[in-house]
């Protein structure tokens, strides 16, 4: 199909995608150009958007439409993912890079186009190519429409909070380095909010993070957790907070010290400040919940709450306390913090689990190894390579964008339609691990017709260790209705499923040493990545993605790429 007749079917199909009336089409530009930031003592020229770190905010409200235009003026090639946002119908705007489009090379650019369609809540957007993320990464704030309530008390004030991952090297240069050598990448050097590693790192104190806060106000709280690769627990000390969202969907609401909030999650959650001046100043801090085998950043990131006072109060001489934080392999507590977390289940806000499954499918997901590369040195087990799989496949990135091959029917040789729906070996997944740790490289894609209803169990693997895999589906909320420890046993657990108010999101823990079982509607078409938001095991293969074909009436089929769609 040539670019007139793409035009042409773009006029044919444009009344089904334009926002209503009362919509607004909201405009950004995202100027991708290096700055020099100064963290820890350490200055160093890194990727940004506008020059800025953490990057822009963007605001809307529900049923807008966006249109940002990001310009590359770096030597890097660059895609930028819209986390959480559904695209429905709008793939070609998802963002990963060789997935839904090729990337935006130096000097080019690309007009984000999307709506926001029965969504509201707070997102994120984030590179979507290597590890890009690290700094170029930002708050997205979708409001409910105009006249549409919280369904709570409305906040004094709403405050994005985004923790992040700060390196003194180039994380271009060390995520290159430990694919070469198939060992486990440097990590980061201080986590941050909001850009800033706090006053617990040396030469760090003046960045840090402040909440100022007036007493008897009740404050949103968006929390967004753009770590590379930690979970994190989360506390503000002698304060509690209410949870009452995750990933942009109301929540049961309930009181907790402390949350747990793994890479790519988001939560609202409300604070409710003391009556009166409390002569006191509150560190909130976070660290990182730890599973694995691997090494990480153990240290811990604070910011400070600070209550405004009427008088002129030397906050130094004020006391300072610290909130406890779980220990860093707290399983119990994340169990018991994960299993409290329950859709609204309202009438205007329906948990719409699917009821029955037209597939069934199991996924293993884990680490294994791959073997070095002709006459190189690899640092994996016994000379070996790490490799991280899905039923044993370990996902290669085409040179092309799938999406692209898809639609213009020229997926020979890009990809293979028929990825897995079981492990092809059996064994004792959380017992002794198998003898070959070998994975099996390809490009296969899981092929679903339009609006099969989809219950997937991912069970974690002991093949290199067992450990937590934060999994993120584009395109899709799922509902989360069962988890546990050990094997699943599709003879039992599926009787204690929670088909009435599961939590719903986009983003969520496999146990470590366990599964999690979900179910999601596929009433999207295109293609859709699902991966491991820690990016060492996306980059060592942790990912698949899915083919959605399209419906058969005009509102349930992808409508062809826009004009300006990145080349390869």
């Amino acid at each position: 199909m040539g670019a007139i007749e793409i035009f042409l079917v773009s006029l044919m199909i444009a009344s089904c995608l334009l926002p209503s009336a009362s919509a607004t089409t909201r405009h950004y530009k995202f100027e991708i150009k290096m700055q020099n930031v100064t963290r820890l003592c350490h200055t160093k020229s890194m990727v940004t958007v506008n020059g800025q770190f953490p990057g822009p905010r963007i605001v809307a409200r529900e049923g807008d439409r966006l249109e940002i235009e990001v310009v590359n003026h770096v030597h890097n090639n660059i895609s930028i993912h819209w986390h959480g946002i559904r695209q429905v119908r709008s793939g070609w705007a998802d963002g990963p890079a060789y997935v839904t489009q090729c990337p935006i090379q130096t000097g080019q650019k690309y007009l984000y186009n999307f709506t926001i369609i029965g969504q509201r809540g707070t997102f994120w957007w984030h590179a979507h190519i290597s590890w890009l993320r690290s700094t170029l990464y930002g708050p997205i704030i979708i409001l409910p429409k105009k006249n549409t309530p919280y369904p709570f008390a409305k906040p004094y004030k709403e405050v994005p909070i985004i923790f992040g991952e700060w390196f003194n090297a180039d994380t271009e240069a060390i995520i290159s380095q430990a694919l070469q050598t198939g060992g486990g990448p440097n990590v980061s050097d201080a986590y941050t909010i909001n850009g800033l590693p706090g006053p617990l790192y040396n030469c760090s104190t003046k960045d840090t993070f402040k909440l100022k806060v007036k007493p008897g106000k009740t404050y949103l709280l968006r929390l967004i957790n753009a770590a590379l690769n930690d979970e994190l627990f989360f506390s503000i000390a002698n304060h509690t907070l209410q949870i009452i969202d995750a990933d942009g969907v109301y929540v049961k609401p309930f009181k907790t010290n402390t949350l747990i909030i793994t890479p790519g999650q988001t939560h609202n959650v409300l604070l409710k400040t003391k009556p009166h001046f409390p002569n006191a100043t509150f560190y909130m801090t976070a660290r990182p919940y730890v599973t694995g085998p691997g090494t990480f950043d153990n240290s811990t990131v604070a910011g400070i709450l600070e209550y405004e006072s009427k008088t002129k109060l030397h906050l130094k001489n004020l006391p300072l306390f610290k909130p406890l934080l779980p220990s860093l392999n707290d399983t119990n507590f994340v169990t018991n913090f994960t299993s409290r977390l329950r859709s609204l289940a309202s009438p205007q806000f329906p948990a719409n689990v699917p009821q029955n499954v037209d597939k069934l499918l199991f996924f293993t997901i884990g680490l294994g190894t791959s073997p070095c590369d002709q006459n190189k040195t690899c640092q994996g087990p016994n000379g070996t390579k790490f490799s991280a799989s899905v039923n044993n496949v370990s996902f290669i990135l085409p040179t092309t964008a799938l999406l692209q091959s898809h639609f213009f029917g020229q997926s020979k040789g890009v990809y293979k339609p028929d990825f897995p729906y079981s492990p092809l070996n059996w064994f004792n997944y959380t017992g002794n691990p198998p003898n070959n740790t070998l994975v099996h490289n390809d490009t296969k894609l899981m092929v679903l017709p339009f609006n099969t209803s989809v219950e997937l169990v991912m069970q974690d693997t002991s093949i290199l260790g067992l450990e937590s895999h934060p999994l993120h589906l584009h395109g899709f909320n799922f509902f989360v209705v069962g988890q546990g420890f050990g094997n699943f046993d599709p003879n039992k657990d599926p009787s204690n499923f929670n088909l009435v108010d599961p939590i719903e999101r986009n983003t969520v823990g496999v146990p470590s040493g366990g599964w999690v079982a979900i179910r999601f509607l596929a009433d999207n078409p295109g293609v859709w990545f699902m991966h491991c938001h820690l990016e060492v095991h996306t980059s060592w293969g942790l990912k698949m993605a899915w083919l959605v074909q399209d419906g058969n009436l005009p509102d349930q089929k992808l409508p062809p790429p826009p004009m300006d769609l990145p080349k390869c």
